[in-house]
């Protein structure tokens, strides 16, 4: 499965000191709205998700349709297929794409450790 960007969506309590915090170790804003308490981090081909308020843990978050720098992918597995290769694998999941729909969509699956995994389509 081709799954795109990979990054890590951190559920913070004080946006502002995480973001100091982290452009300490070299990351910079690359995307978000801090007004609307989330920011995209990138350093090189690292990307930590920065959203206070929005969700209770840590996420692992992929991007199908996406490399490292959100450039549209040309080749690249639809969420909906991904959801459905992970059912026929018989992999629970906790929210589905509607497989009636096209383009943008997400799912959610929890791996062996209950940490969630966000796959989510912005294409």
């Amino acid at each position: 499965m081709k799954l795109g960007a990979f990054s890590i969506s951190l559920s913070v309590k004080d946006i502002l000191a995480s973001k100091e915090f982290y452009e300490t170790l070299g990351f910079k804003v690359f995307a978000g709205d801090i007004e609307k308490n989330y920011l995209i981090m990138k350093n090189e081909n690292s990307l930590i998700g920065l959203f206070q308020g929005m969700f209770e843990n840590n996420i692992l978050t992929f991007n199908p349709g996406w490399d490292q720098s959100a450039n549209h992918l040309e080749n690249y597995d639809d969420v909906r297929e991904i959801q459905q290769k992970l059912k026929e694998k018989k992999i629970m999941l906790q929210t589905e794409a509607d497989q009636s729909s096209t383009g943008p969509a997400s799912l959610m699956i929890l791996d062996p450790d209950g940490n969630t995994i966000l796959i989510d389509q912005h294409v």
